[in-house]
């Protein structure tokens, strides 16, 4: 599998994907960086993109989403997932029903800084919301649940262009 991915990556015109990533992305308690077979799963706390409780992205954002946006800007073949992740507090506001909704408004409000500040192109971006049911660890302690809240993104390689890519080579 890695041999492929890898093929991928080099073919497309990127030296490495993960190389890039870490370069731009520094890996801390905040940012994680995890490869997969053919998908790299970046996510980034709340604390980093969002006021608690809120899907306003933040100034605080705008390093991190810069890098962001030149990896995937620089790697046509992409597409990106951004996920909304929360902890299972109840949230409840006009304009967000439950954590569903605040998952979800949190992955469109990146999503739609990347397109409009960002320049990355809108065809590559998926937002997507998990609610709190996959949280990375128990929601024991506050501690646990401030790890439950982030933001996923997940670089998928578009595979018709990559078996596209391999035929005319």
């Amino acid at each position: 599998g890695s041999n492929i991915i890898k093929g991928f990556y080099e073919y497309s015109g990127s030296h490495n994907l993960k190389d890039s990533l870490s370069d731009n992305l520094k890996e801390d308690e905040d940012i994680s960086i995890d490869i997969d077979n053919t998908v790299v799963m970046i996510s980034i706390s709340d604390k980093m993109l969002f006021n608690s409780g809120s899907y306003r992205v933040s100034n605080k954002a705008s390093g991190i989403l810069t890098k962001l946006a030149e990896v995937i800007n620089s790697e046509p073949s992409l597409e990106v997932m951004v996920e909304g992740h929360t902890d299972p507090r109840t949230i409840s506001t006009p304009v967000l029903e439950d954590n569903w909704d605040l998952s979800v408004k949190r992955a469109t409000s990146i999503v739609r800084k990347l397109q409009k500040e960002y320049d990355v192109d809108p065809a590559k971006l998926i937002a997507s919301g998990r609610s709190s049911y996959k949280p990375l660890v128990d929601n024991e302690t506050k501690e646990n649940m401030a790890k439950n809240r982030r933001t996923r993104i997940v670089l998928l390689p578009n595979m018709d262009k990559f078996f596209a890519m391999l035929s005319s080579n």
